[in-house]
């Protein structure tokens, strides 16, 4: 379905719908009790799935952000525009940074994490809809920057996230383990993005489980 908002928040009436176009159209009725919240970087980086405003305001509070990422990139839903009015109103920088969770991962979208990763303001909040793969990309990407190892950046695409491997969304693990064969050891993370990585013999030997992809889609409603 699509989103019953049309941009306004001055009224009560466009509030009113933007919240019903969260909860109910973009599922935010269940990440009212489920947060998905993990530490990648103590006081650097935390994930989660997309925040409500008075989730964003608590975690903001607790942890002390000062930036909100963006996994999702700009949409016209309503809890894209409470996010934007929330990170406005406590004072944190907005960063839109669109990531795939079905496609290989994208050479200039990495290169570009990593250059809002170097430049923002810490400590930051990285989202996506439900924070399982996206976020769990963004947050393996960050892992590696850091110079982690492929193992390392794995853990951040768990069950324990919701993330399911054998899905199409697996292709992101299969981007990391491509790494750990090809680079890992002999190249840096980043030169070898830039060098050697192939998004498209990545997305030609990919091949996900039907009935994986199904639940992953259908049933979970993962983006």
């Amino acid at each position: 379905m699509d989103s019953i908002f049309r941009g306004d928040l001055t009224s009560a009436r466009g509030r009113a719908l933007a919240w019903i176009d969260a909860l109910f159209i973009d599922h935010a009725i269940f990440r009212l009790v489920w947060t998905n919240f993990a530490v990648v970087a103590p006081g650097r980086l935390y994930r989660c799935n997309h925040p409500t405003p008075r989730r964003l305001a608590r975690l903001m509070r607790r942890y002390g952000l000062r930036t909100l990422i963006n996994l999702r990139g700009k949409t016209t839903s309503g809890a894209d525009a409470l996010s934007r009015s929330a990170a406005t109103r406590l004072g944190l920088d907005f960063v839109d940074m669109s990531l795939e969770s079905r496609g290989a991962p994208q050479r200039d979208r990495i290169l570009r994490l990593h250059a809002i990763y170097r430049d923002l303001r810490a400590p930051a909040l990285l989202h996506c809809k439900s924070g399982a793969d996206r976020a769990g990309l963004a947050a393996g990407l960050f892992v590696l920057f850091e110079g982690g190892t492929a193992r390392d950046a794995l853990r951040q695409l768990s069950w324990r996230f919701g993330h399911i491997r054998q899905a199409k969304t697996g292709i992101l693990d299969a981007f990391f383990l491509h790494y750990q064969r090809e680079g890992e050891g002999r190249k840096p993370f980043l030169d070898w993005v830039r060098e050697d990585y192939d998004e498209a013999a990545l997305r030609r030997n990919f091949h996900a489980n039907g009935l994986a992809s199904f639940i992953n889609d259908w049933v979970l409603a993962h983006e």
